[in-house]
């Protein structure tokens, strides 16, 4: 009896265990689908950055302005976008992993380098290997407050304007589906229409009702601007870099709660099988027992004749 009862017990926590994934698999859903229809709703933006770019991209102005001007001189910047969380699968290990190509791709040392990191295990990878680290962001709501958005751009911004760094690149993971999330290294500093490009095209996806929108791009022109092109780029540029930037926030947001949603739904599975073959066992166990029981009340009947 003392086995039927381990196993028994065994039965409750797996189910109890079960019962929280399913919770926790609901609530990621529900914020996967918010989630998504945000990095929908905002492409139209993204959209008509490309075309603002394609129209002045052509000026001579444009091209000397620090956040579009190719420099020899200055650091790698790098902003790795990770969860503060687990359970989400190997979301986070799939984008330390990708960084960590990149640097080894690229034939960079700690020195060249700066992080810029959104998320816990971003940020302890970091620290891990020696990387500098100039800013460091956790607990970004889900919803991207624009407070945490703009502090998070400046930042970014500043290092490069300032010649701190000479290129901004964004780790972080690229929303393709519910159960396909894929880890990505993009440039997003300087600007240009090829990053802008870049940028449209992942928030964009080939197939479906929205694919019509990945042409969607305009053409380069050279324009005279007046009154001044200093004061227009000055407005205009920080304001594309600052696109690049949130919609890879928004894609990281949208992949880990499918990444922990998928996880959990898994884990939800596994647990129902795990009950089922533990109630079999048990089962088993039982009629092993009663069989015994049967068999030594039979033998008993059988010795008093």
């Amino acid at each position: 009896m003392a086995g039927l009862k381990h196993i028994k017990s065994k039965i409750l926590s797996v189910k109890k265990t079960s019962t929280v994934t399913r919770a926790m698999e609901a609530v990621s859903a529900v914020k996967m689908r918010k989630s998504q229809q945000r990095a929908i709703h905002a492409r139209p933006y993204a959209r008509a950055a490309l075309r603002m770019l394609g129209t002045v991209g052509g000026s001579h102005d444009a091209a000397q302005h620090p956040l579009t001007r190719e420099r020899e001189e200055g650091k790698i910047g790098i902003v790795v976008i990770t969860s503060d969380k687990g359970l989400a699968g190997s979301l986070n290990s799939a984008v330390i992993r990708k960084t960590e190509n990149f640097i080894k791709e690229r034939g960079l040392s700690s020195k060249e380098l700066v992080f810029i990191c959104l998320g816990k295990r971003g940020y302890e990878f970091a620290q891990r290997h020696g990387y500098e680290v100039v800013h460091y962001h956790t607990n970004i709501s889900d919803s991207i407050d624009e407070s945490d958005f703009r502090v998070i751009s400046e930042q970014v911004i500043s290092l490069q304007a300032e010649g701190v760094t000479r290129e901004f690149h964004a780790a972080y993971t690229d929303f393709r589906s519910t159960f396909e999330q894929e880890a990505a290294v993009h440039k997003i500093l300087p600007v240009s229409l090829k990053v802008m490009q870049r940028i449209v095209g992942s928030i964009t996806p080939e197939k479906g009702k929205f694919a019509e929108e990945r042409n969607d791009a305009g053409n380069v022109a050279a324009y005279t601007i007046e009154p001044d092109p200093e004061e227009v780029f000055n407005a205009l540029l920080p304001r594309l870099a600052n696109v690049a930037i949130f919609h890879k926030l928004l894609e990281s947001k949208a992949s880990e709660h499918s990444a922990r949603m998928v996880a959990m739904k898994s884990a939800t599975d596994k647990a129902k099988e795990i009950a089922q073959e533990l109630t079999r066992k048990f089962n088993k166990v039982r009629q092993a027992a009663i069989t015994r029981e049967v068999s030594e009340i039979t033998s008993g009947i059988e010795a008093m004749r």
